[in-house]
C-alpha cells in the first residue's frame, strides 16, 4: 500500500466532510428525533445521514483504506491490528449540542497511520469553515467561499493563557489544571471545535480528564500538530490510536 498524497487526500476529505455538513444542517433546520444508544448517548437521522455519505463517498475514493466510524461496526481489535492505515471518523461530533440547537457540533474526519492521525478534517456547518492539518503539512482554516489560510497555535498575552472546555463534560481537575497554569479566562465549546479554536491561536490550553473516544480527538489530534501545539497523555507520554479499548484516557493538548 503506497503512502498517500496528504494534501490531495485533505482535498478530497473536506470535499466529503462539507457535503456531510450540508446534509446535516438540512436536518438540524427541518427537525428530527433523538434516540438514544446503549450508553444514553443520543443519535439522530442527522448522525447515520452524515455516516453514509462519508463512508460511501470514502470506499469510492480509497477502496484499500479500511473506515473506523462512531456510527459503524466496530471490529475486533485482532482484525485492525491488521490495517497499516486507516480512516476514523465521527460523522458528527457533538450530538448533545446539534440536540440542543446551539451551533457547536462538526464533522470529524481523520486518516490514522499505524496508530497516529497523520492528517485530520473538522467541519463546522453552522460557522461555514473547514479545518484541516497534519504535523507533516501544517494547518488550516478555510471558510466558505474562500482561499485556505494557514493557521498556528499562538503564545499566551500579557493577560495570561486562556483555557478551553468541554461544554456538555465538565470534570473538577479542570479547575486544578487552570489554576496551575494561570489560566485567565476560560472557554466552553462543544465538540472538536476546541481543537480548532486552540489551533488557530484563541486559546491555549485544552486539557480533559473524562471519556472522550478515538473519533473524537484524531482529527483535531491532527490539526494541533500541524498547527505547530503539542497532544499528550496526561503523564507526557504518546496519545496512541486502534487501541483494543477505542475509549480513551484523558489528554493535553496546549500550545506548544
Amino acid at each position: 500500500m503506497t503512502t498517500p498524497d496528504l494534501t490531495a487526500m485533505a482535498h478530497t476529505l473536506t470535499a466529503i466532510a462539507e457535503d456531510a455538513g450540508r446534509v446535516i444542517l438540512g436536518i438540524y433546520e427541518d427537525g428530527f428525533d433523538v434516540e438514544y444508544k446503549a450508553d444514553d448517548s443520543p443519535i439522530t437521522r442527522a448522525d447515520r445521514a452524515s455516516n453514509a455519505l462519508i463512508c460511501e463517498r470514502l470506499a469510492a475514493a480509497y477502496p484499500d483504506i479500511p473506515i473506523l466510524s462512531e456510527e459503524g461496526a466496530h471490529l475486533p481489535a485482532t482484525q485492525r491490528a491488521a490495517w497499516p492505515r486507516f480512516f476514523l471518523v465521527d460523522p458528527l461530533d457533538g450530538t448533545k449540542e446539534f440536540v440542543k440547537k446551539n451551533g457547536e457540533f462538526c464533522v470529524n474526519i481523520a486518516l490514522v497511520e499505524g496508530t497516529s492521525p497523520v492528517l485530520g478534517v473538522i467541519r463546522v456547518p453552522v460557522r461555514g469553515v473547514t479545518y484541516w492539518g497534519g504535523p507533516e503539512c501544517g494547518a488550516f482554516r478555510q471558510y466558505d467561499n474562500t482561499e485556505a489560510a494557514p493557521i498556528h497555535t499562538a503564545t499566551p498575552g500579557p493577560d495570561g493563557p486562556v483555557l478551553l472546555a468541554s461544554r456538555s463534560h465538565p470534570a473538577p481537575e479542570t479547575e486544578t489544571f487552570a489554576a496551575a497554569k494561570g489560566v485567565t479566562r476560560r472557554i466552553d465549546a462543544g465538540g472538536a471545535i476546541k481543537f480548532c479554536l486552540l489551533a488557530e491561536g484563541t486559546a491555549h490550553y485544552y486539557p480533559r480528564f473524562n471519556v472522550t473516544w478515538e473519533w473524537d480527538t484524531a482529527a483535531g489530534h491532527a490539526i494541533v500538530l500541524g498547527a505547530g501545539g503539542s497532544f499528550t497523555a496526561p503523564d507526557g507520554t504518546d496519545f496512541l490510536y486502534n487501541k483494543a479499548d477505542l475509549a480513551n484516557g484523558g489528554f493535553l493538548a496546549g500550545w506548544q
